[in-house]
């Protein structure tokens, strides 16, 4: 069963214009170690990276129905890659605290993620998906 979707498009130039402006203080309260350092490995394309990690944290806030409230903040959600190079989200403190709230008794859920950008947009979209563990 679906729990829940969210999408953002984010402007690229924005993130860039809040880069020039602000550095490392809207970097640090933005994304985690592991974006920023995927982020530097991309010099051309920094901030088209943060911004499609930045529209993956707008895009699950709504999946999860709080937007950055009742203790969901930016930093909680962070995209990694899975093994095989899918994008998906490492959930940290309010974030996954949601996550486990929504998520029916008897369920694991499943955060199915995509990314893309061409500039000057960046867009993001998370499924929740809740899966039976037959463990009724």
């Amino acid at each position: 069963m679906i729990l829940g979707t969210g999408s953002d498009l984010c402007n690229i130039e924005r993130i860039q214009n809040s880069l020039d402006r602000f550095g490392a203080r809207f970097e640090n309260r933005a994304f985690t170690e592991i974006e920023l350092k995927k982020a530097a490995r991309r010099p051309h394309n920094y901030a088209a990276t943060l911004a499609k990690r930045f529209a993956a944290k707008e895009a699950y806030s709504k999946a999860v129905g709080t937007g950055f409230k009742q203790g969901v903040f930016l930093k909680d959600i962070g995209v990694v890659n899975s093994p095989s190079g899918a994008p998906t989200l490492a959930l940290t403190g309010g974030a996954k605290a949601r996550l486990d709230a929504i998520t029916p008794e008897g369920h694991v859920a499943k955060v199915h993620l995509t990314l893309t950008d061409d500039h000057p947009w960046a867009f993001a979209m998370v499924i929740i998906e809740a899966v039976a563990t037959g463990k009724d």
